[in-house]
């Protein structure tokens, strides 16, 4: 019988197997968690949101039609209705909660204390001289009361309202007001929504005739997101995504002003 001859590949395959024999496996490296930390670029600063204006308001006109003192030497009802789309399926004073409670999620994200107005849509008022005190009494670092604006069915856009100022007010404080304008501006521009074409001049406006500025001892202005009674401002106002974005922008403005 032929004898058979190992070839050389089998041999060195036995040589392998011995030598691993009894071996065990490396272990595994072990693995690391990470954690992805959010930038918090406003942490220690304090915003004051207001939301204008109250969805009670109407069934109330004794209190919201009362005189009260707006600085300046200026009287003027406690509150108001606002205003409305013309098919009346949004108030004005809805969207502006939405979007102030949008902002706030966003700011405190961001690391910020949100001191808010008013966190339900039921109620009636505050008076526009409390709306200016609980930013006050808060020591906020900028305050921002949000709304939309009732105009000509022909006009559309925003504007941002900056205190013109009045005796007493701070040269700083105003100052700050008119870079907080100027920065929600360029926020809301780069978003893609365009200034009012029938009110302001290029998105800005100065007034002495508002309490919520007048008596504000802290940098803020008046966000007047669109026109209720333009049907294409409509659309954008009632759409949640464009409301998101409006925020958004609010909150971009915001983080440039605090941390400049």
């Amino acid at each position: 019988m032929r004898r058979q001859i190992p070839s050389l590949a089998a041999t060195l395959g036995a040589a392998v197997l011995a030598a691993t024999a009894g071996l065990t496996a490396a272990p595994a490296e072990p693995t690391v968690a990470t954690t992805v930390v959010e930038a918090r670029p406003l942490d220690g600063k304090i915003v004051h949101l207001d939301a204008g204006h109250n969805g009670g308001n109407a069934s109330a006109p004794s209190t919201i039609n009362a005189l009260v003192d707006a600085g300046g030497g200026v009287r003027k009802a406690c509150d108001t209705t606002g205003t409305e789309t013309n098919d009346r399926k949004l108030t004005e004073a809805a969207f502006n909660l939405d979007v102030a409670q949008r902002l706030e999620r966003l700011l405190e994200r961001r690391g910020a204390t949100v001191v808010m107005t008013r966190r339900s849509n039921r109620g009636v008022g505050p008076c526009i001289t409390r709306r200016a005190a609980i930013g006050n009494e808060a020591g906020a670092d900028a305050a921002v009361s949000i709304h939309a604006d009732g105009g000509p069915a022909t006009g559309r856009g925003f504007h941002v309202i900056r205190p013109k100022g009045v005796s007493g007010q701070d040269r700083a404080m105003l100052d700050a007001s008119d870079r907080l304008g100027r920065r929600i501006r360029t926020a809301l521009r780069a978003k893609g929504y365009r200034p009012a074409t029938y009110i302001a001049r290029q998105g800005l406006d100065l007034r002495d005739d508002l309490g919520g500025l007048n008596l504000s001892e802290v940098p803020k202005v008046f966000a007047e997101l669109g026109n209720m009674r333009n049907a294409a401002d409509a659309r954008l106002l009632k759409s949640t995504r464009h409301r998101e974005r409006m925020a958004e922008a609010l909150a971009d403005a915001l983080t440039t002003q605090l941390t400049s």
